[in-house]
């Protein structure tokens, strides 16, 4: 009779150990699927201010627009005909 209850107290405390790991594991879980979520929003703006600036990027660099610039800020402009000089190596 005393092993049978030993055993019974073995299985109960087997049972208990295993629960509280399931308890853990599942907070674990639920930790890193915050921690997921919040990466996954990070990456969305990321990707966001991304093509932001990649859109920004081509309207600056577009050839009207550096013609614009260089005309009214720097005072380029094309050199006449009697002003280019070939030089030939």
């Amino acid at each position: 009779m005393k092993l049978r209850h030993l055993f019974v107290a073995i299985l109960l405390a087997a049972n208990v150990i295993t629960a509280i790991g399931v308890v853990h594991a599942r907070h674990d879980y639920r930790q890193l699927y915050i921690q997921l979520t919040r990466l996954e929003r990070a990456r969305d703006e990321l990707n966001v201010d991304f093509g932001r600036l990649q859109l920004e990027q081509a309207t600056w660099a577009m050839s009207n627009r550096v013609d614009q610039v260089a005309r009214e800020r720097l005072g380029m402009r094309f050199p006449e005909t009697a002003e280019i000089v070939v030089v030939r190596p």
